[in-house]
């Protein structure tokens, strides 16, 4: 006999309860819809990337300020107390 495997068959004779159940919130609002994906066009990439070089950009000069400034780094760690 190998390991993990059973010579007796398994009997699965019971029926399989109903297992669509109704949809409710949101998937029952969306059900009836086709939801298509349409690419951004070139104007939303260049406001989305803008926003996120930005953002990093900030985010950077915050890291270098905490490191540098011993005001801002009391400020932070203050805080997050």
């Amino acid at each position: 006999m190998v390991k993990g495997f059973s010579e007796s068959k398994v009997k699965n004779n019971e029926p399989f309860k109903d297992l669509k159940k109704e949809k409710k919130g949101l998937a029952s609002f969306l059900k009836g819809k086709k939801l298509t994906y349409t690419l951004p066009g070139k104007k939303q990439i260049n406001i989305f990337g803008s926003i996120v070089l930005g953002l990093n950009i900030v985010l950077v000069l915050l890291v270098i300020l905490y490191l540098n400034n011993q005001d801002f780094h009391d400020f932070i760690f203050n805080v997050g107390r």
